[in-house]
């Protein structure tokens, strides 16, 4: 599926004069480029894995060093990504008050801004934490700016499930700077976030497929009904939650990481399949309630990647 360009107004016009930012808004807008919320769930499936990897406590100049450089590195992909969708931010309630819209942020001070933290996040890593984390760091800002912004995004209602693989990459990051490589377990780590991401986003594409509708990006819940997204939620809710329990029998978690992977999974499939019947069953608007999978997704991450960290100290 293809899909044209957008016509939007120029990124900017809600804006004032140069001459009329404020330095402390001009500094707030530069720190939203870099989409500070999504950069810390990033980081919550970061820092456990080098907990697992150290079998321990890592050092902590170490997690510094990981934690500052993904946070550049990520923040680079997500200036980038506002830089090459500032059009269809424009358009879309949800973006309409992004730093390059508003007009705080320029063009062309964005593109700029983007492409210094990529270059920096890159020799950061390589210089204090190892060439391979660096790497790992510059692949993920890659995919995500080029694969999933400019070549997915707009045409294929896959975009979520293959540009997910950027958000998956901070898993190998914090292994390989505790370990100078990647091990199984990191790679089931790394599914568990992939088979995550599409029932993650999916629930909010719902909430908001008006607006992806009108920009013309064929998020999934614009070119199929409810029915079926929620379908695709169900199968893979339940590949992400086998894949998280694959853990314990190779080894890499005990008891307390298994009992929390269940607790929380199960749960999760609890809700997916209740989000499933209500769409099945017609029903629309609020009382479908997809922002209930959507809000306990971000909290069944945090509750598995917690027992990552903590499963070492329990075995």
């Amino acid at each position: 599926m293809c899909v044209t360009a957008v016509e939007s107004r120029p990124a900017g016009v809600l804006g004032t004069s140069p001459g009329h930012r404020p330095f402390g808004a001009r500094a707030k807008a530069f720190v939203a480029l870099t989409k500070p919320r999504i950069i810390e769930l990033l980081l919550i499936t970061t820092v456990p894995v080098m907990f697992l990897a150290e079998q321990g406590v890592p050092s902590l100049w170490l997690v510094l060093a990981t934690c500052f450089g993904g946070y550049l590195s990520a923040g680079g992909a997500n200036a980038l990504n506002m830089y090459i969708d500032r059009d269809i931010d424009a358009l879309m309630d949800r973006t309409s008050q992004r730093p390059l819209v508003t007009g705080m942020v320029s063009p062309r001070e964005c593109l700029v801004f983007g492409i210094t933290l990529g270059v920096v996040s890159t020799v950061w890593f390589g210089l204090l934490v190892n060439w391979l984390s660096a790497a790992l760091a510059l692949g993920a800002l890659l995919f995500y700016v080029v694969i999933y912004t400019m070549l997915l995004k707009r045409r294929t209602a896959q975009n979520i499930v293959w540009g997910g693989i950027a958000g998956c990459m901070p898993v190998l990051i914090g292994w390989s700077s505790v370990r100078g490589e990647v091990s199984w377990a990191a790679v089931i780590l790394f599914l568990v976030i992939f088979f995550w991401t599409p029932p993650h986003y999916w629930p909010l594409s719902m909430k908001v497929k008006e607006d992806y509708a009108r920009v013309g990006v064929p998020m999934l819940p614009v070119v199929a009904g409810n029915k079926a997204v929620a379908r695709q939620i169900v199968l893979y809710s339940w590949v992400m939650v086998a894949v998280s329990l694959l853990l314990t029998p190779l080894g890499y978690t005990g008891w307390f990481y298994t009992a929390v992977a269940l607790a929380a999974g199960g749960w999760w499939l609890w809700e997916a399949h209740a989000l499933h019947a209500r769409a099945k069953a017609g029903v629309t608007g609020a009382k479908l309630k997809e922002m209930r999978l959507f809000h306990w997704s971000i909290t069944y991450v945090s509750l598995l990647f917690v027992a990552v960290a903590v499963d070492p100290f329990l075995r």
